[in-house]
């Protein structure tokens, strides 16, 4: 069996100032305890505005990362606007530690590309991402920066890649986990999310649980409308 190297996180709930106002305030927030993942692939998903984003750029900052991404040598700061959750927040370590750690979120890949070209790191194997389009630069992480036996953090990935790109993206996913590294993704993408084995934890107005892929709004709704768009459309535009 294989563990993880963050069994998951502790929300340090009498820290908490204040349960009326954002972050703590969000549901999915307001009701967590601890936050457990899985060893290999943990999904969160659910509408805009549950926590996902929050949830996951707290657990990065909590793990050293940088809050717009890139790995823990990395510091962009273009405008700071992360939440205050990560000060709550506990990371439940296992014994092993990762060769490599990353925080890769599509909305400031421009960001972490303008910082690689600031620290000048094409001398150590980087290229150069503002020359590829968004997808490319965002494949390109995951084949050559993403290394098996590590521990890696995407905030929408499906953001930056055609459904082509996704079913690569699960290929990648699957080398990286059989070469012993642990994943952690949020995201509306029921390609993504049909990773086989992988925790999938649902955000909304009830708070956070386990939810079945089947049984996603995700793949409900996408699933339907592709069997009969007329329907939908006539209802949708009618």
């Amino acid at each position: 069996m294989q563990h993880g190297f963050v069994r998951g996180v502790r929300f340090e709930r009498e820290r908490v100032p204040d349960f009326g106002r954002y972050p703590f305030a969000i549901p999915a927030v307001r009701d967590l305890e601890t936050l457990e993942l899985d060893p290999r692939v943990t999904f969160l998903i659910g509408e805009n505005g549950s926590g996902k984003s929050t949830l996951i750029e707290a657990l990065a900052i909590v793990l050293g990362l940088n809050a717009e991404g890139g790995s823990q040598n990395f510091r962009v700061a273009e405008r700071p606007s992360e939440s205050e959750l990560h000060r709550y927040l506990t990371p439940i370590r296992s014994h092993r530690r990762p060769r490599r750690r990353f925080f890769l979120r599509a909305e400031s890949l421009f960001n972490v590309a303008t910082e690689v070209e600031r620290l000048e790191l094409d001398e150590y194997g980087w290229e150069a991402l503002h020359d590829r389009s968004h997808g490319e630069a965002f494949l390109w992480l995951l084949r050559d920066r993403f290394v098996p036996g590590g521990l890696y953090l995407l905030d929408e990935p499906e953001a930056a890649l055609s459904p082509r790109r996704q079913l690569a993206m699960l290929t990648r996913m699957q080398e990286l986990v059989r070469g012993g590294s642990q994943l952690v993704v949020a995201t509306h993408s029921p390609i993504l999310m049909a990773y086989p084995g992988a925790k999938i934890l649902l955000l909304d107005e009830e708070g956070m649980r386990p939810v079945r892929y089947e049984d996603t709004e995700h793949v409900q709704i996408t699933r339907d409308f592709l069997n009969e768009p007329s329907r939908y459309l006539r209802h949708l535009l009618d």
